[in-house]
């Protein structure tokens, strides 16, 4: 049988995939969203990650937002986003419908390979189900075929980009391994093959919730060395003069991982009647740093006599970490907001949000000639602002908290 396979979500993780099977494939790609598919077919990413000729493997005729479209396709590769609800419980409701959709059309021996986060279970608890609802297909007698592949993409990271990385398999029936190794070894060539599910999405989880707890660690010191008047980064340099000390910094931890997936693992562990007392510990604190920040920016703008209510202040860097566009639970917008609403004299500088319906979002050039500004609050470590330290005006106070630009 021919593979014809097809991207479903076209989104941080789904484009990357779909990029790279369609050098081998005469790959489809599927999105809900009517405007990425028009922004793609004109071979333009509005996340700002691929260039026009990065996307020219995609054929525009191949990007569909009806999913008949993609009927004759038998290899699909479902990329769709997991968040959490307000109360902080996983929501399913983008991959549910995903499965809808695809049980339409899902015919005797496709395959379906789920990459999206979800917790250890949801892929044979929820999505099977679903599936075959909708398809009238059985997946116990092997009607279907259902795999499973942690995505680890991270934005704006040029060197651990998907051909790079260790790309996991989770293939329950090793009869159709061949033909998923086929795919996918066009996406990695470091590939490691499980037989179970769940195991690799509790695989996936836990990556992200040991860094989340790292970090939160290094923050709990930032804090406490601000309290206890401490220079922080002197404490970090000598605290790794030791061999093994863990390499992880303070910040604002967002985007659309470790914000999320400590809830997904802590939700499932409490519906098996196991209360996690370590997982959720670094929720409260990272959570906790936004506001932390916002104080300590209020101190510096007081002690050194700037108006918080009347002076020209810029927030530079608002995307959810350096040299991206993703604004995904982003607490550097979250703090440049509060100030907004304090001082109609606030102005957000970041090269990735111009033009996205925000007239206080200014360019680096205008900054560095504008003699009003009184201060500028480094938030984000994007490169583009790599020279603000030496070539920002004296008269302009800089607050860099998180020792950004410094060696």
């Amino acid at each position: 049988m021919k593979i014809k396979p097809c991207v479903i979500g076209l989104g941080y993780v789904g484009l990357p995939a779909l990029i790279k099977i369609s050098r081998k494939f005469d790959a489809f790609g599927f999105d809900t969203n009517f405007q990425r598919i028009k922004s793609l077919k004109k071979f333009h990413d509005f996340n700002l990650e691929y260039s026009k000729k990065e996307l020219s493997s995609i054929k525009a005729n191949n990007l569909k937002n009806k999913i008949l479209e993609v009927k004759d396709c038998n290899f699909f590769i479902v990329c769709v986003p997991t968040p959490i609800k307000l109360n902080k419980k996983p929501d399913l409701a983008p991959l549910k419908l995903a499965c809808k959709y695809l049980g339409k059309i899902l015919k005797k021996n496709d395959i379906v390979v789920f990459e999206s986060t979800v917790y250890p279970g949801a892929t044979e608890d929820i999505c099977v189900p679903i599936l075959e609802k909708n398809s009238s297909l059985n997946y116990k007698k092997n009607n279907f075929i259902v795999c499973y592949s942690p995505e680890r993409i991270n934005p704006g990271d040029k060197e651990h980009t998907i051909d790079k990385i260790n790309k996991l398999l989770a293939i329950p029936n090793k009869k159709c391994e061949k033909k998923v190794r086929l795919v996918y070894k066009n996406l990695s060539k470091k590939i490691f093959i499980s037989r179970s599910i769940k195991e690799t999405e509790t695989s996936k989880v836990i990556e992200n919730i040991q860094r989340d707890l790292n970090i939160a660690l290094m923050n709990e010191i930032f804090i406490f060395c601000n309290k206890l008047g401490l220079n922080f980064y002197n404490v970090l340099e000598q605290a790794k003069t030791k061999w093994n000390f863990g390499k992880y910094l303070p910040g604002l931890v967002g985007g659309h991982c470790l914000p999320v997936d400590p809830y997904y693992f802590s939700h499932i562990a409490k519906k098996n009647k196991f209360k996690t007392k370590v997982t959720l510990a670094g929720r409260s604190t990272n959570e906790y740093m936004k506001l932390f920040i916002i104080e300590l920016i209020k101190n510096e703008i007081h002690k050194n006599k700037i108006n918080l209510n009347k002076d020209k202040i810029v927030f530079a860097g608002l995307t959810y970490k350096k040299n991206v566009s993703d604004l995904r639970n982003s607490h550097a917008l979250k703090i440049y907001k509060h100030f907004s609403k304090l001082n109609k004299n606030v102005y957000g500088m970041d090269s990735f949000l111009l033009g996205k319906n925000d007239n206080n979002i200014i360019k680096l050039n205008s900054f560095y000639k504008d003699k009003k500004i009184r201060c500028v609050v480094l938030l984000v470590e994007h490169d583009e602002f790599k020279n603000i330290l030496k070539k920002t005006n004296k008269k302009i106070h800089i607050i860099n908290l998180f020792n950004f630009y410094k060696k």
